[in-house]
């Protein structure tokens, strides 16, 4: 009979004792491998969500972090609104005009140079060449000033730095998921990944369009998570509620027209409406006394082009600089005024890990390698306790021909076995334990963890073990170490065993 079928057989002679022994060992490796692998992909998901093919968020004023978890990841309420004006100032003069000729104001000046033209035709006609000529020029002056004013004749004042700006409108939620207000440029020009390379793609249907035959403004993409939680498919019709999970349910209804496929992102679990129709929604836009500051003039407020401009506010805008070299001096402009600020996500996710959430997690891990200590002193107590029951078997062991290191080896067997066996249960347990948690998980962070998921490196060098495998691989050679120490005692008292007084 070999050693370890020595050992073996030991242990389950003492199966009680052996099992309590093996499960206070498992707890603690439950615990480590729970703290590990949550902190861990949590961290890892969050730094990787903030690679979504935009390095700058813009919003009104307010907490940064805030911000950066309500436009980014959807976890945060919205602080307030910014006007739809500064959101123009984003974009080249060609997207300015086509979206201000759907505005009071435009409308204003245009009927205002109507008039002045029928006053410059008739002048001119009736004051002959000298008249004309003056009019001419005083009409030219006219112009110059008219684009030194009117916004939409010229370019926006941060369009020369941006590479893509695409805005947001949050409030309202589907079920528990976010509804997001936004244009198609967010599925059809905005990448993904850890390199911002992945294009957006549909396990089913497409992405809504602007203005559509079919189902005019009404048209929304649901994430994957949406999908399969809320068993929608194409043609499905959603109706928000306004402002909380709670809220009222809009009367109105949007038809699904794309499902996205899977992405690891915040996306995932969010339901993207076309921006026209949300803005079309009861109370969801800005009030405006047209009478009183437009002088009365009327525009089609269900023009091709949606809502008018003055109608409209975005909650914050994704903001892509046209090169990254621009961007601290774009957010020191943007954050010197008064009306926005502009906040880089990496930066504050970073923030919120090293100031609260690793040192959250090394306090945890700290508590938990206690806890695996204990356990290791368990099991030298639990093997130690037996030592003087076990004098008689040792000596017949002896007696036999068995030498002092065979006998110590034995003794650290047993230990190993203890440990051993409650690591592997404890690696068991701890992933079970996040699996049955990864819905809570999902809900408060967008995240999901399942059973397969291991904790990410530790974040050393790459090129040293530890910097590239994970953590928790390190975990059972940790119990046999662990095993080795905790078994040396014991095993020293077997190897001192004199015979002549055991028998």
């Amino acid at each position: 009979m070999n050693l370890w079928n020595i050992a073996y057989r030991s242990v389950k002679q003492r199966r009680l004792a052996s099992i309590l022994t093996s499960i206070s060992m498992a707890l603690g490796v439950t615990l480590v491998v729970a703290v590990l692998t949550i902190s861990g992909v949590v961290k890892t998901s969050f730094e990787t969500s903030t690679s979504l093919g935009y390095n700058m968020v813009v919003g009104a004023k307010g907490g940064a972090l805030q911000l950066t978890m309500n436009s980014v990841f959807y976890l945060s309420e919205p602080i307030e609104n910014i006007s739809y004006e500064y959101y123009l100032e984003f974009l080249p003069l060609e997207q300015r005009q086509a979206v201000y000729e759907n505005s009071y104001t435009y409308q204003a000046v245009s009927q205002q140079d109507e008039l002045r033209n029928v006053v410059i035709s008739t002048t001119a006609a009736t004051g002959g060449l000298a008249s004309s000529i003056t009019q001419e020029i005083l009409n030219d002056h006219l112009d110059q000033q008219l684009e030194q004013v009117l916004p939409w004749k010229r370019q926006g004042k941060f369009s020369a730095f941006t590479g893509l700006v695409i805005p947001l409108c949050l409030g309202d939620y589907f079920g528990t998921f976010r509804v997001i207000g936004t244009t198609p440029a967010l599925f059809n020009e905005l990448k993904y990944g850890p390199q911002a390379d992945r294009q957006y793609t549909f396990a089913e249907g497409h992405n809504f369009v602007t203005h559509s035959e079919e189902h005019g403004f009404y048209e929304a993409v649901v994430g994957a998570t949406v999908a399969r939680e809320m068993n929608l498919t194409l043609g499905s019709e959603i109706q928000p509620s306004h402002g909380a999970q709670s809220g009222e349910v809009h009367a109105t209804a949007f038809t699904v027209v794309g499902i996205l496929d899977s992405t690891g992102t915040p996306n995932d679990r969010g339901v993207f409406i076309n921006i026209e129709g949300f803005y079309l929604m009861d109370d969801h836009a800005k009030p405006v006394d047209q009478e009183e500051d437009f002088q009365g003039v009327e525009v089609d407020k269900t023009a091709p082009n949606g809502l008018t401009l003055e109608n409209r506010e975005i909650t914050s805008m994704l903001l892509l600089t046209d090169n990254p070299i621009f961007a601290p001096s774009l957010e020191n402009t943007i954050n010197e005024a008064n009306t926005a600020q502009a906040v880089f996500p990496i930066k504050e996710i970073s923030i919120l890990f090293d100031s609260f959430v690793d040192p959250a997690r090394d306090l945890l891990l700290v508590i938990t390698i206690l806890v695996c200590l204990v356990s290791a002193v368990s099991i030298l107590v639990s093997i130690y306790n037996t030592m003087s029951e076990r004098r008689k078997e040792i000596a017949i062991l002896r007696s036999l021909g068995a030498r002092r290191n065979t006998v110590m080896f034995i003794i650290m067997i047993e230990s190993f076995i203890l440990s051993a066996f409650g690591g592997i249960l404890g690696f068991i347990c701890g992933h079970s334990l996040i699996t049955l948690g990864s819905d809570a998980i999902e809900g408060r962070t967008g995240i999901s963890i399942g059973f397969f998921e291991f904790a990410p490196p530790l974040g050393m060098n790459p090129e040293t073990i530890m910097g590239s495998i994970s953590p928790e691989l390190m975990i059972i050679p940790g119990m046999i170490l662990l095993s080795v120490v905790a078994g040396i005692l014991p095993a020293i008292s077997a190897y001192r065993t004199d015979v002549s007084q055991s028998l």
